[in-house]
């Protein structure tokens, strides 16, 4: 059928749907149902036989406000939150789960470079860490407590400062998704590059077990909330970047929305994160098999709820893959 026949067969019930979302008159549910219904029908048409056509843009946000003004006017459950963290966020990690996985590779490979850099330059890791750091830590080594910073500063006043500190980070590793994703790159690459050289700092002294064994007690749920944050950026710049079917201006606030969730999510890990590292990281006398078990069972969680119930989800048909939100 071609586009014009196409949009005169259908004008009509569009104009009708534009008209029964504007009005403020009571709406007979059951019709907009079935206009609903029809609504997607035709979508689905006009994706196939004219995807790069105005009215596939036409169609995409008529739906779009269809499915919002039906949904804002349902009543929410009381297990509305309870849903959230039991499906609703999964159900973003295995729809991006694209944009979560060039996160992960980002900071790994700028993992791989600063410990790199650090091996060819005496110097580096001072620059990236700071003097001030870098000769605490020597002064702890020589006394006997390398990681002794961890105990430096009083439990509950650490566990605030550590905790509003990786949330800002995270927000802001969200917030620099606005520009095309590049942002959020830089801010993946920076904080990989500083992970990279701190660990290899601690290889040439000698001490990159017991480091791993005590900064990855919390480490382990930071580190990859980060990059949870850093996917939350490029789902926002991408969608800015890659808007299909939907305006630019409609593509990124879908993408804002969804990284919000993701960001806002990743807030009780945080969490957790902070109070492991203000209670149980300074913990120096823990025996290294608590240790291990500590970081396993906080790696084992995180995979867990990010990559195998998501995809668990998926499989029992609670979510489709294409769903766009």
């Amino acid at each position: 059928m071609r586009e014009s026949a196409f949009v005169k067969a259908n004008i009509s019930k569009w104009e009708e749907f534009e008209r029964q979302i504007s009005s403020k008159a009571r709406k007979d549910p059951d019709r907009l149902a079935s206009l609903f219904i029809q609504l997607t029908d035709d979508l689905a048409y006009a994706k196939t036989h004219y995807p790069k056509s105005d009215i596939t843009v036409y169609l995409n946000n008529l739906s779009t406000k269809v499915h919002q003004y039906i949904y804002k006017n349902k009543k929410q459950s009381s297990g509305r939150f309870v849903r959230f963290w039991q499906v609703e966020l999964p159900e973003i990690f295995w729809v991006h789960r694209k944009e979560f996985g060039y996160s992960l590779i980002i900071f790994l490979l700028s993992s791989l470079i600063g410990a790199f850099s650090a091996a060819q330059d005496d110097t580096f890791v001072r620059l990236i860490l700071g003097d001030s750091y870098v000769n605490r830590t020597l002064a702890n080594i020589e006394s006997g407590k390398p990681l002794g910073i961890y105990a430096s500063m009083a439990q509950t006043d650490m566990f605030f400062a550590i905790t509003f500190n990786n949330i800002r980070v995270s927000f802001m590793a969200f917030a620099a998704g606005i520009v095309a994703s590049v942002g959020t790159g830089f801010l993946l690459f920076k904080n990989g590059v500083m992970l990279g050289s701190f660990q290899y700092f601690f290889y040439q002294k000698g001490l990159l077990l017991t480091s791993v064994l005590t900064i990855w007690i919390h480490g382990t749920i930071e580190i990859i909330s980060i990059v949870m944050a850093g996917g939350a950026g490029l789902i926002m710049g991408n969608s800015m970047l890659f808007p299909g079917t939907y305006s630019r201006l409609e593509s990124l606030k879908k993408g804002a929305l969804t990284g919000a969730k993701v960001v806002l999510g990743l807030v009780p890990m945080f969490i957790i994160a902070g109070f492991l590292e203000s209670f149980v990281t300074r913990l120096f006398g823990m025996p290294n098999a608590l240790k291990a078990a500590i970081i396993l069972g906080s790696l084992a969680f995180m995979v867990y709820y990010i990559i195998i119930y998501p995809r668990k989800l998926f499989k029992n048909g609670v979510y489709t893959a294409d769903r766009v939100l």
